[in-house]
């Protein structure tokens, strides 16, 4: 069979070869690009002969993947799959697996580095230290005793509840599936509205779908404390951008920690978040740890590994 891969996994293609290796040594080719198509045309050229697709997060249209009746499997370097077309896929009978759990250490980290980043307000400070200021005008907050709402107990937002109460705070969670796990430990599951009404800080784990896109808007955000934080390491959609830079400027919230937007950084001048103040934003760069680039390359291939040998894994509906 022939193995594409579409775009740049973060790995050089001497490394995505060499664990590849196995399905090489089986008889089957793998070709793969060092950088994205510039257009939908080029894609379809990428795509043509092949039986096994390999893509991270850029998006693949309707269009695309109809292009090659053959394609069989479509083996994703990502957590979530919202930017595949998956009613093709169902149509065509192309098997999708994802790169489950692989950024799960990574992403849960940088949660609490923008939780720790806002509540004691490293960025600005770490400015005023080299402009030769000092402290003052700043606040300090704890993350100790706080409670943290954990929207989505998935294996991101178990972890990062796993870290919160070595942290000591109170940890309450929304999710559509409860854990008896985190329940016998502790942690309490409350509605949506609860949840956002008593955190201190509100963490954002769901993957997006119809159900959550705009799960967090204008409603959602002023049920918050006035004294509270949102982290977004999830997906963009999920928030209503424009609503909580709104809410931002006008103290209705405290602060936020925003990994993910609407569009992919590099984000326009004139975004509403760049402006708000007690904001820490990073350019979707939670899932990318070193560890992380490495591990879900791994994934990828034992996917399709596992899929030739009839047996597939991380299967995607």
């Amino acid at each position: 069979m022939r193995i594409v891969v579409l775009e740049p996994l973060g790995l050089t293609g001497e490394e995505l070869l060499e664990i590849g290796g196995s399905l090489i040594d089986l008889g089957h080719e793998i070709t793969s690009y060092g950088n994205r198509p510039e257009n939908e045309e080029e894609l379809i050229e990428r795509i043509e002969g092949a039986d096994v697709l390999i893509v991270a997060n850029m998006p693949l249209s309707s269009k695309a993947i109809a292009s090659n009746p053959n394609i069989k499997m479509i083996s994703v370097a990502f957590t979530g799959v919202d930017h595949i077309d998956m009613e093709t896929c169902r149509k065509n009978n192309i098997m999708v697996c994802n790169a489950a759990g692989y950024s799960t250490y990574s992403v849960a980290e940088l949660t609490f580095g923008l939780i720790l980043s806002v509540l004691r307000n490293i960025v600005p400070l770490n400015e005023v230290t080299r402009e030769g200021k000092n402290k003052d005008g700043f606040s300090q907050n704890e993350l100790y005793g706080k409670t943290l709402g954990i929207i989505g107990t998935g294996s991101i937002g178990t972890k990062v509840a796993e870290i919160a109460k070595v942290f000591g705070c109170n940890i309450l969670a929304y999710s559509r599936t409860e854990k008896k796990s985190l329940i016998d430990s502790g942690i309490k599951y409350v509605s949506l509205e609860t949840l956002l009404s008593d955190s201190d800080i509100v963490s954002i784990h769901v993957p997006l779908n119809e159900e959550t896109k705009g799960l967090i808007g204008r409603d959602e955000i002023s049920i918050m404390k006035p004294s509270a934080i949102l982290i977004n390491t999830a997906r963009g959609p999920i928030v209503d951008e424009d609503v909580l830079a709104e809410a931002l400027e006008n103290d209705i919230i405290a602060g936020a920690g925003i990994d993910v937007f609407k569009v992919e950084p590099p984000l326009p001048k004139d975004h509403p978040l760049l402006k708000c103040s007690n904001t820490v934003v990073t350019p979707h760069i939670a899932f990318a740890t070193e560890e992380a680039i490495t591990r879900r390359a791994h994934i990828t291939f034992e996917n399709i590994t596992k899929f030739l040998k009839g047996n597939p894994q991380n299967i995607m509906r």
